[in-house]
């Protein structure tokens, strides 16, 4: 069986629950198009959960190769990448991503 991983990057976030619709509409609105424009992004996944006052966001982006995130992200891909109308939302900022080779079978 011939394997061709895609590799996967995943971001998390955080943002007070209460902002949670209002965050989810501006990655809707400027994070998921920036994604999707990228040549080689194949695809954009957000989760999202509320624990009590608090919302975590993880976006899952699939990509052709690593060329691809470097093209989206800069040469230094395992940083996260972070719009400015973050600061407005997010507690905290996690300075990297992680990536894992994707298996679909």
């Amino acid at each position: 069986m011939k394997r061709n991983p895609v590799i996967t990057r995943i971001w998390h976030g955080k943002t007070q629950a209460i902002h949670a619709e209002e965050y989810m509409a501006f990655l809707e609105k400027t994070a998921v198009p920036d994604y999707k424009s990228t040549p080689g992004n194949l695809s954009v996944q957000i989760l999202r959960m509320i624990d009590g006052e608090v919302c975590h966001f993880w976006t899952i982006t699939r990509w052709k190769n690593l060329e691809s995130i470097i093209a989206f992200a800069g040469e230094n891909y395992l940083r996260a990448k972070y719009y400015p109308e973050d600061t407005d939302f997010l507690v905290g900022f996690e300075p990297e991503v992680i990536h894992c080779e994707t298996f679909d079978y």
